[in-house]
């Protein structure tokens, strides 16, 4: 595991899908000696002709340097690509990218202890042409020391790179709860592109408006947040009930316009119970109280 003459650490990248293909190719251009390796050996073909090292096996990849990063479906699929070269990790530090759920993480960090493997959880919070970016976020949970260790090298990735905390499971943590918002802002995209293409007019024609609209919203989560963390929904900028009353008028334009509007129905039972819980003139952010479950902290 030694450090080549140029002092860049050497990197190995486990799953070459497009944001595999992604998180190497920055390694590359940075100057990183990187090995690939994939389950369809043709995927490596475009990265070893930009200079990437191909590891015929899995161990073979493993060994090839101190950190590896492993961006594969699940972190089951994680677990089983990289079982067979578990005794090639020990010592060396595993950073997973990868989807899944707290628990997921926290499995895999176990599997990885067992292993005397050093573990961080990370994800990408960007599409694959973001990464090596300086704006891209990424951000890990799990041993600070591998992330002051590979900082530099894991900034390589994108420049906005944060360390959550030492709990393994954070990053999949954050990325679930961030993540959450993807496809219901597109489906209110792809609603009002089903409306106005109706008319005969372009989709392209929302874009402008609709970004002013996101980042009045996004202005808007400091202070929801703060409501949230502290319990008071007394002061809102726009209730509850607000929102209730708006629920005819999309049922109805529904109807008029011919668009599909059932994805809205779990909202609009989420603001019924709202209400019945007594919360019509409270702030919207009181809804976080109806997702909740009392009886279940994780």
């Amino acid at each position: 595991m030694s450090t080549p003459a140029n002092d860049l650490t050497p990197v190995t990248v486990i799953g070459l899908g497009a944001m595999g293909r992604a998180l190497a190719e920055a390694f590359i251009e940075a100057g990183h000696p990187t090995t690939v390796w994939n389950r369809s050996a043709e995927k490596a073909a475009p990265l070893i002709a930009k200079g990437a090292r191909h590891a015929a096996t899995v161990e073979e990849a493993v060994a090839a340097g101190p950190l590896v990063i492993a961006c594969l479906t699940t972190y089951d699929a994680t677990r089983e690509v990289l079982e067979p070269a578990a005794a090639a990790l020990a010592g060396r530090a595993l950073v997973t990218l990868n989807t899944g759920t707290p628990e997921g993480a926290r499995q895999l960090a176990a599997w990885a202890e067992a292993r005397e493997v050093r573990f961080l959880g990370g994800a990408v919070k960007n599409v694959p042409p973001a990464v090596g970016k300086p704006g891209t976020l990424l951000y890990y949970g799990g041993d600070k020391a591998v992330f002051d260790t590979y900082e530099a090298t894991l900034r390589v990735l994108g420049g906005d790179t944060v360390h959550l905390g030492d709990e393994p499971d954070l990053a999949a943590l954050y990325e679930q709860a961030v993540g959450g918002l993807l496809l219901p802002a597109l489906l209110g995209f792809f609603q009002g592109a089903a409306l106005v293409t109706a008319r005969g007019l372009k989709a392209g024609t929302l874009v402008r408006y609709t970004i002013k609209w996101l980042e009045m919203i996004a202005s808007e989560l400091p202070a929801i947040a703060d409501e949230i963390d502290t319990g008071d929904y007394t002061r809102p900028r726009a209730t509850v009930g607000i929102f209730h009353q708006a629920v005819a008028g999309e049922l109805e334009l529904g109807r008029e316009a011919g668009i599909d509007v059932s994805w809205h129905l779990p909202m609009h039972a989420l603001l019924e119970r709202a209400v019945a819980d007594g919360h019509r003139d409270h702030s919207i952010a009181a809804l976080v109280e109806t997702l909740r479950s009392p009886e279940r902290r994780f």
